[in-house]
């Protein structure tokens, strides 16, 4: 396997374990070396998300939903974060599009932001 893979990997184990911050850094790096990766930049997205990251997450997504602009998931994390800042009028029309284009199962990292449990 590629050693981006591996962060990549590292970086999804650390969201699926409930460590948002520490997937940051090996998604990071990843997203350095793939810049284009989609995969990768949900995660990382997921991350920035989850740990209130609003900036870094809307850059993730918005980036996202023009590397696919029929990612269901792209549009609607674009929306969640956009609508977490206080910028309702620019979110609406992102979850408007996601409700449209739904067709697949959410990801099986949930966008949610950590707890600090």
């Amino acid at each position: 396997m590629s050693e981006t893979y591996d962060l990549f990997q590292e970086g999804r184990r650390h969201l699926r374990e409930g460590r948002a911050e520490e997937a940051t850094r090996p998604l990071e790096e990843a997203r350095r070396r793939e810049p284009h990766s989609r995969s990768i930049r949900e995660a990382l997205g997921i991350a920035y998300f989850r740990t209130r990251r609003w900036n870094e997450a809307e850059a993730e997504f918005r980036t996202l939903s023009e590397l696919s602009p029929d990612d269901e998931f792209a549009h609607y994390a674009l929306g969640r974060t956009l609508s977490n800042q206080g910028r309702g009028k620019e979110a609406i029309p992102h979850l408007k599009l996601a409700h449209s284009l739904r067709r697949r199962p959410s990801p099986d990292l949930p966008l949610e932001p950590d707890t600090g449990a």
